[in-house]
């Protein structure tokens, strides 16, 4: 493959003469050569937005003129369209505050809009640091640019899917609202609870994730764009923050801002970790709501089998029968691994120093898949697992029936003495509650009956009418 020469200001670099980056990706391309994982696409794209605002700005402020701001800008469109994906290969885990992605971007805008106004790749009509990165530095944009795709990726995929999948667990609530059954602490048994009961917690749960997830969001919304290298705006033009800001929220139609305080915000993450904070507490909760399903749908013959999950592939290279949990055991993993980058998160974030934060590409791209792999993990559990789960009634009735914790609801009438010793003859001559009740005479059979209506029991209170 033929190349081309280009220089930064180490010397001359090869750089392949079809490629749209220059020899700061390059050298990257040759520097990094670590994972084969790059930032993700949602990332580049923010990126790119991000550029196209910057563009826009710096027009309007008079310092960049018309013609090469529309040439970054369809250059910045195109990359946003997928078109130039393949000249994004820097490896995730590179130096710097991310300076190596930076001009990756910066690069491929001004090559592309060199070609758009009639030069070649190389040529650099459109300078990448004098007019893509113009008032910009790696150290504002690339912190910038993380809150923005953190935030875009959370509105657009990770919340829909949280909205969703509480949505689910409700419709399943009211469908199993009537099936009592064996309520469980310590894993043994208690008193009676219902199907639907459980399934409410469970949309409880998900639904205060939700909460706490959309709170800790808004933090994302501040930005420290036009900061440049340390906070003090040397650079930036006056004007450009408010302009770059009002280009960015007519774009995703949300309401970023510029930080009130722009040397905080550029030196701190508390952001960034507020977020992953978040998305690990969604992937604690829905951890114990997965094994809480496994363990209901254990079985079929020796376990609790109160619930079936959906068939959706065999289970076994060598048991035939064996049909297995896939999509509940997918989603654990699938939180094991954002429950880990949360704490890659928390020791990049502490990691910063003085004016700066070197580690924000490991957090990017930490931050980034965690949000990707919840909002994918929970939407293939939703529609492939949890829209599918059906109650074994019969199941449900037969272990009530026969649990001798039931006679918890006697206690108020017979003493917890007297039930406790209720409780031992039933396991010791494998009888009811109520045949050992009666024969001690200790209750009427009206009363028993009464008392041991395990529907009244799961719902001792009626709930009042709205």
């Amino acid at each position: 493959m033929a190349d081309r020469i280009e220089k930064d200001t180490l010397g001359e670099v090869k750089v392949p003469a079809n490629a749209y980056y220059g020899a700061q990706t390059q050298r990257a391309l040759d520097n990094f050569k670590v994972s084969g994982f790059t930032l993700q696409k949602r990332f580049i794209y923010a990126y790119a937005l991000l550029k196209k605002c910057a563009a826009v700005a710096n027009n309007r402020t008079g310092k960049l003129d018309d013609e090469k701001a529309r040439a970054i800008c369809s250059a910045s469109d195109e990359i946003l369209g997928g078109s130039l994906d393949s000249e994004f290969s820097v490896d995730a885990f590179q130096a710097g505050a991310g300076t190596s992605t930076n001009m990756n971007l910066n690069e491929v805008i001004a090559n592309r809009a060199t070609e758009i106004l009639g030069g070649s790749r190389g040529q650099y009509l459109i300078h990448p640091n004098d007019h893509v990165n113009m008032s910009q530095s790696t150290n504002d944009t690339f912190h910038a640019c993380l809150h923005i795709a953190a935030l875009l990726a959370i509105s657009e995929q990770l919340a829909p899917a949280l909205e969703k999948l509480a949505s689910s667990l409700e419709f399943k609530a009211l469908e199993f609202e009537n099936i009592v059954k064996t309520g469980r602490t310590h894993l043994m048994d208690a008193v009676p609870v219902t199907l639907g009961q459980e399934f409410h917690g469970y949309a409880g749960i998900i639904k205060s994730n939700l909460k706490y997830l959309n709170e800790s969001s808004d933090y994302l919304k501040e930005l420290c764009i036009g900061g440049t290298a340390t906070g003090t705006k040397l650079n930036a033009s006056q004007g450009y923050i408010d302009a770059f800001i009002e280009q960015l929220n007519s774009h995703t139609a949300m309401d970023f801002r510029a930080a009130a305080n722009i040397f905080e915000a550029q030196q701190n993450t508390e952001a960034i970790v507020k977020s992953s904070n978040a998305l690990k507490s969604i992937a604690v909760s829905l951890t114990k709501i997965s094994n809480d399903l496994r363990l209901l749908n254990s079985g079929p013959v020796a376990g609790l089998a109160e619930i079936t999950m959906p068939a959706v592939q065999p289970g076994s290279s060598i048991m035939p029968a064996k049909v297995n949990p896939s999509l509940a055991e997918m989603l654990n993993m699938a939180c094991f691994q954002v429950i880990g980058n949360d704490l890659v998160i928390t020791q990049a974030s502490q990691a910063g120093q003085l004016e700066l934060n070197v580690m924000m590409p490991v957090m990017a791209f930490n931050l980034i898949m965690s949000i990707e792999v919840l909002a994918g993990a929970i939407n293939s559990f939703n529609e492939r697992c949890l829209s599918g789960i059906k109650a074994n009634e019969g199941r449900c009735t037969s272990l009530v029936d026969r649990n001798p914790i039931l006679v918890t609801a006697l206690t108020p009438y017979i003493g917890y003495e007297k039930a406790a010793l209720v409780a031992k003859e039933v396991y010791v001559q494998n009888k009811t509650i109520r045949e050992v009740v009666l024969e001690m005479k200790l209750m009427s059979e009206y009363e028993v009956d009464c008392l041991l209506d395990p529907k009244k029991l799961a719902k001792p209170d009626k709930p009042s009418e709205k």
